[in-house]
């Protein structure tokens, strides 16, 4: 904490502050994300530059980056978390063009997860504390 009392979140414990995901489509990624986070993506510009950026409050943030590199499926595996809906997030990966990888399943003490595809083709998981 800084003297003012505003955390500073790149002091804290977070190893991870902030990600970039690329994407070919930043509008149907978007819409993807939308559904199946049931969280706002923010379109936004700067300097002739258009990102999206996932709703958050204080704590780990990160954005949708349009690129033409190939999408990524391989050693980093990012979570979302879809706490208490990880249900109705699966039932909306199919309807918005991405793919469930692994269903959704237990990860011991640390609740439960399912390992997808997005519209993009970026290997993602969603997490959340129960398996509903």
């Amino acid at each position: 904490m800084s003297d003012s009392g505003n955390e500073d979140l790149n002091t804290l414990h977070n190893r991870l502050v902030w990600f970039d995901l690329g994407v070919k489509d930043l509008q149907r990624a978007a819409e993807f994300y939308r559904a199946v986070l049931a969280k706002n993506i923010t379109i936004e510009q700067f300097d002739n530059f258009e990102f999206g950026v996932f709703e958050h409050d204080k704590g780990i943030g990160g954005c949708l980056v349009p690129t033409q590199e190939s999408p990524s499926t391989g050693n980093l595996l990012i979570y979302f978390n879809v706490d208490g809906r990880i249900q109705a997030a699966i039932s909306e990966v199919t309807n918005h063009g991405g793919e469930v990888v692994e269903n959704i399943h237990a990860i011991g003490p640390h609740g439960f997860r399912a390992i997808i595809i997005d519209s993009e083709g970026n290997k993602i998981a969603l997490h959340s504390n129960s398996n509903e």
